[in-house]
């Protein structure tokens, strides 16, 4: 037994079939790289790690059958006088496929439309996945285990070189993609690499071999001309970093960009790419982002999507009682006052300040002579005109009306920047509805009908038309039911179950947002 091992040979054998299916492994390992990309964050590892087994499972069983092994390599039938053999049409399928995936992949990519897709494509089979992953490791490693049948005549050591390669095999594929991933550049690099796997795999099955030495060459050439460029865009950071730093340019480019200053507002081309290459270290915390983001959507959203509807606005009635008046004043914690006529029109806004001053010079309450007008916003006007006309005005509070000039809600200066900030409540204020969404565990959300769909976007991303005419929850569940909502009424939007919980005066109040599991139905 000893002297088994004590044989140099069979260890000399040992050690080139490892490397031998290192060396012809590192294209497979490119393949799981792009393949997994398409599953969800939390399936890839274990894509990776149970694909890689099932494929060291197929290999031994390759090896454990030497006999059927051998008549793959005889001819099954003669085409245009050349044989073909199982082995052949396996490699010309093997190859056909790579060359689809590869050209689709990179269609994918260079039409840039490889963002969009990772938008959804965490939709991929799992299972397919890790089928396709086999099956190409078996046609990738056929001529391997070929090779190592006719170099070594012990199985356990075939099997023990087999065993040995996955598993580096397996820990080298994490970081590799990983790696891949992070640099589109190389993603590009790896696909054209496949392309050229797949062609040399249809030759070969059709009887033109082409030599792996030139494949390596060529592929190792290509890696030394990327570790040149992933050098030079290192040292280009570095460059950069010196001067202004990065933010500073990007942040100046947000500004230009709110001033109308398009011609100017661009990045440089170092710049821009430097900051397409930060996925690792974001160049912006998830804070910062939300509010850039708060802010170029500024132009895109209308005043009525943050207004204060009619029905929630609290005002005072001139023809009220004035001890009923002087009640509502004293419980009133808001710096305007609504006023209203006998039939509920409204005549204007009273200032606080007013009012304080009023009483300080000892005068009798008298509210009518403190209204003052305030601006008057067509419901479809952007924030950023509304805040331009407040800038001009010099006043922070406006009337939306809609094309018959009928009243349907306030706007302040305060809603515009709260769309920008966040919520500023105040103190004993009711939670504003915009940001009235409360986290009931993972994947379920209590939230105010009443909310707008793009402050809702922030929390949850529901499929919606862009084409709609409603702008709030409550609007998308009567635009799509035809009715007013019942309390426990459901509705599917996408992967989302939205349950009515709340209706009070034919206004829907609460909804409950649950999260289901993707029907996972996407091609890979």
């Amino acid at each position: 037994m000893l002297e088994v091992f004590a044989d140099p040979s069979l260890w000399a054998g040992l050690i080139t079939l490892i490397v031998l299916e290192l060396v012809l492994g590192i294209d497979n390992l490119v393949f799981i790289a792009i393949l997994v990309e398409k599953l969800p964050g939390k399936d890839r590892d274990r894509a990776r790690v149970i694909g890689l087994l099932l494929a060291l499972l197929c290999r031994l069983l390759l090896l454990a059958s030497l006999s059927w092994l051998v008549t793959l390599t005889q001819p099954l039938f003669t085409l245009y006088s050349h044989p073909f053999s199982a082995r052949d049409l396996l490699l010309l399928l093997g190859g056909l496929f790579l060359l689809f995936k590869a050209t689709t992949e990179l269609n994918t990519r260079l039409e840039g439309q490889d963002h969009a897709q990772n938008q959804h494509n965490r939709g991929a089979k799992f299972w397919p996945v890790v089928a396709q992953i086999v099956v190409l490791d078996a046609i990738f490693s056929l001529d391997a285990v070929i090779t190592a049948v006719g170099m070594v005549n012990q199985l356990p050591v075939m099997m023990t070189a087999v065993t040995i390669a996955i598993l580096l095999m397996l820990l080298a594929s994490k970081p590799l993609t990983r790696f891949v991933n992070r640099h589109p550049t190389i993603v590009i690099l790896c696909l054209s690499f496949l392309l050229m796997i797949g062609f040399s795999l249809v030759a070969e099955g059709l009887g033109f071999v082409i030599p792996k030495g030139y494949l390596y060459a060529a592929i190792g050439f290509s890696i030394v001309i990327e570790a040149f460029n992933q050098l030079a865009q290192r040292n280009r950071r570095r460059a950069l970093s010196a001067g202004r730093p990065l933010r500073q340019r990007t942040a100046e480019t947000v500004l230009r960009l709110l001033r109308g200053e398009a011609d100017h507002a661009e990045l440089d081309p170092q710049s821009a790419l430097l900051i397409a290459d930060s996925d690792q270290h974001a160049l912006f915390n998830r804070q910062e982002r939300v509010m850039i983001a708060r802010v170029l959507n500024f132009a895109q959203r209308h005043v009525n999507t943050i207004m204060t509807s009619r029905h929630d606005i609290e005002h005072i009635n001139l023809d009220d009682d004035p001890a009923e008046i002087m009640a509502r004043l004293d419980r009133n914690q808001h710096t305007r006052l609504l006023i209203t006529d006998q039939g509920n029109e409204l005549l204007g806004v009273v200032h606080a300040i007013d009012l304080l001053h009023q009483s300080l010079h000892h005068q009798s309450l008298d509210l009518r002579a403190l209204i003052r007008q305030p601006l008057i916003f067509p419901e479809r006007l952007t924030l950023l005109q509304a805040l331009e006309q407040f800038r001009q005005a010099r006043t922070h509070f406006a009337f939306v009306v809609d094309e018959f000039g009928s009243v349907e809600g306030v706007v302040t200066l305060s809603d515009l920047m709260e769309t920008i900030a966040g919520n500023l409540p105040l103190e004993g204020e009711e939670i504003d509805a915009r940001y009235d969404v409360q986290p009931q565990g993972e994947g379920r959300w209590i939230v105010n009908g009443n909310i707008p769909l793009e402050d809702l976007a922030l929390y949850i991303r529901l499929p919606l038309d862009e084409r709609r005419s409603y702008h709030t929850l409550a609007g998308l569940l009567m635009d799509t039911l035809q009715h007013i909502p019942e309390e426990g009424e459901t509705l599917q939007v996408g992967s989302y179950l939205l349950r009515t919980l709340q209706v009070e005066n034919h206004r829907v109040q609460k909804v409950e947002i649950l999260q289901q599991p993707q029907d996972l139905d996407y091609e890979v």
